[in-house]
């Protein structure tokens, strides 16, 4: 690799030494004499004399040629009076030769200026190139000057507005008094307020942080810094530091401005955490972060946004009061927030009139901003595999499966006797959902496989809630077990499909021993454990428990998950019947949406669904769904 750029490298003076020696060759290959009148009239008159022209001024007649000598071309030149006697003396020397005559006053001497310099502006143009590519190699080396410098980006003119954020419209109001701040300082000055120096917005991924910090910009109509809290730290100590005061010192030029700082926590976390004490290179970049925050005067102009989702890890004197003086939870949507983010998403997309986006809301609690943008922008790259002129209700709901699950595996095929057992544990788990109080609602069940798992069932709650009771966590527990029950119950077997089943049953179950005080134990916290977010901090830390504590809590956890299999056994149990049609519907349909399971359960025949929708697909899908 390196032989071949050094050889790269050696091109441009080989073209410039070629072109050196193809101009010395033309010089060299002709001599050009100055001829006497006398010889001059000898020279054209001579047999070895070949070419030549008579160019005729107002006084003076230049006549010029070339003749051969000893197989050397040699040219003359020579001038005469602009008498007609020795114009006709010289003509008449030219007798069978090939004679040119040129007006003098008729050409250009501006194109025969530029003609002959030319070559001399080309040679020109490669040495200034050459000089160039030979100052580009020594400014490699003088690029180390500007390591330190900010790696912050400028925006200079934001486009994102509030109206291109939805779904949080209490953090909107919260920065909606910068924006104030920044258009009209003088308001806040007069009161005697001070604007907060710094703002930590903190929540889930996707949940619209940047798109939230970048629409205050816009907003305001003021310069956005942006830059990621990795691009501070280095290997060499001290140019992280170098570069957060470089980069307050560029806003300062440009205040009012905004500093954006994403993931903070790759350069905020907590000093002297960790195995072996700290990272030396982070923390200084910290402390230099913390000083110019503090030597910030009050209302600059200068507003620092930083952005993270993993608030517990950031250093305390980076959130006390005066530095990041405020914080701002940005939370996942609820239903109408994702309804107005949908719309948000849908403005530049052709939906089909059939799409209700408050249905599509109703079906995705959990997801964020950035999940439902990815929804409809799946949804519209599925329109296109089919093409279809618009988004269908079909293509939206494959997909949210997508999302969630993945691609479905139509080409994975199972043979009779898994297929029966996966129908059977899916309509287990829908069963549940179905006949069980403050159990969640069954929106799909299918036996697709996506991803690892074989099939699965989309379940929404019935409504949304700030938090959950103990009734409500019993019931899903209940919801996780009706997959193994129904296992159980018709093959007197088990497999190892319900693993994920039970692993989120147990998580569940242990959380309410020993966080939520949901137990025989009481309403004591047992587990501390997952508060330390560093090795080197809880290490050493001794468990917080005695023996016979843990052993009190796994009986309770045990109890509980008995409890609720014993549930979903019971039910099942009294409506095997009900379990039977579906998981027959399921086994012919592979797919049922929460009406189609309803009309089963009811004993209605739904075959007409399915062969409306192989009618509307195109021939490869229907042929690979039937």
């Amino acid at each position: 690799m390196n032989r071949k750029n050094n050889v790269a490298n050696w091109i441009p003076y080989l073209i410039v030494m070629l072109a050196l020696v193809s101009l010395f060759s033309m010089n060299m290959g002709t001599e050009t004499q100055t001829l006497s009148y006398n010889d001059l009239q000898k020279v054209v008159a001579s047999d070895n004399t070949d070419k030549v022209t008579v160019s005729i001024s107002s006084n003076i007649t230049t006549v010029s040629g070339q003749y051969t000598e000893d197989g050397k071309t040699v040219a003359f030149e020579g001038t005469i009076p602009s008498t007609s006697e020795a114009i006709e003396t010289i003509l008449s020397s030219t007798e069978k030769k090939a004679v040119t005559i040129v007006d003098a006053d008729a050409s250009n001497l501006f194109v025969d200026a530029l003609l002959t310099l030319i070559p001399f502006v080309f040679m020109a143009g490669l040495a200034v190139w050459m000089i160039n590519r030979m100052n580009g190699a020594q400014s490699a080396n003088g690029k180390a000057f500007e390591f330190s410098k900010s790696r912050a980006r400028l925006e200079g003119k934001v486009r994102v507005r509030f109206t291109d954020v939805a779904g949080c419209d209490e953090e909107k109001q919260e920065m909606a008094e910068i924006i104030d701040y920044l258009k009209f300082p003088k308001k806040f000055e007069k009161m005697g307020a001070r604007i907060p120096k710094g703002v930590l917005l903190a929540g889930h991924p996707g949940t619209g942080k940047t798109l939230l910090a970048k629409a205050v910009a816009g907003e305001a109509n003021v310069p956005f810094y942006s830059i990621s809290g990795s691009d501070f730290v280095e290997m060499f100590v001290g140019v992280g530091a170098s570069r957060v005061r470089d980069m307050f010192k560029k806003a300062k030029e440009t205040a009012p401005c905004i500093i954006f700082i994403d993931e903070i926590d790759a350069v905020g976390r907590q000093r002297g955490a960790g195995f072996g004490g700290g990272h030396d290179e982070r923390e200084q970049t910290l402390n230099q972060l913390l000083v110019e925050m503090d030597g910030m005067e009050e209302n600059t102009g200068i507003v620092v946004v930083a952005a993270t989702n993993r608030p517990d890890v950031l250093d305390p004197a980076l959130l006390r009061a005066g530095r990041f003086d405020r914080q701002i939870t940005v939370s996942l949507p609820d239903r109408k927030g994702r309804e107005a983010i949908l719309r948000v998403h849908a403005r530049n997309k052709h939906i089909s009139e059939e799409v209700d986006l408050g249905a599509l809301a109703k079906r995705t609690p959990g997801f964020s901003g950035a999940d439902l943008e990815n929804v409809l922008n799946e949804s519209a790259i599925l329109a296109v595999r089919h093409n279809e002129e618009s988004i269908s209700m079909a293509d939206v709901d494959e997909a949210i499966d997508r999302v969630m699950m993945g691609p479905a595996k139509v080409s994975r095929t199972y043979d009779d006797k898994t297929k029966k057992l996966v129908a059977y544990h899916e309509s287990g788990h829908a069963i549940v959902g179905l006949f069980l109080d403050n159990a969640q609602v069954v929106q799909k069940v299918t036996i697709i496989p996506r991803g690892q798992a074989g099939g699965y069932n989309l379940m929404t709650p019935k409504e949304e809630k700030m938090m959950d009771t103990k009734n409500d966590l019993l019931a899903t527990i209940t919801s996780y077990m009706g997959g193994r029950v129904a296992e159980e119950t018709f093959f007197d077997d088990v497999t190892t499909g319900a693993s994920n089943d039970i692993e989120r049953a147990t998580n569940i179950a242990k959380d309410m021993v020993t966080l939520y005080g949901m137990s025989d134990l009481g309403p004591i916290k047992y587990n501390s454990a997952s508060q330390n977010v560093f090795l080197g901090r809880d290490y050493n830390s001794p468990n917080n428990v005695s023996g016979q504590v843990a052993f009190e809590i796994d009986q309770e956890v045990r109890k509980i998950v008995n409890l609720c299999h014993d549930k979903a056994t019971e039910i099942i149990g009294s409506h095997k019947q009900e379990l039977v049609r579906i998981a027959e519907a399921l086994m012919e349909y592979e797919t049922l949406t929460s009406e189609q399971i309803q009309r089963v359960v009811n004993g209605e025949d739904i075959s007409a669904d399915f062969e409306t929708k192989s009618a509307g697909k195109p021939a490869e899908e229907a042929t690979q769904n039937a």
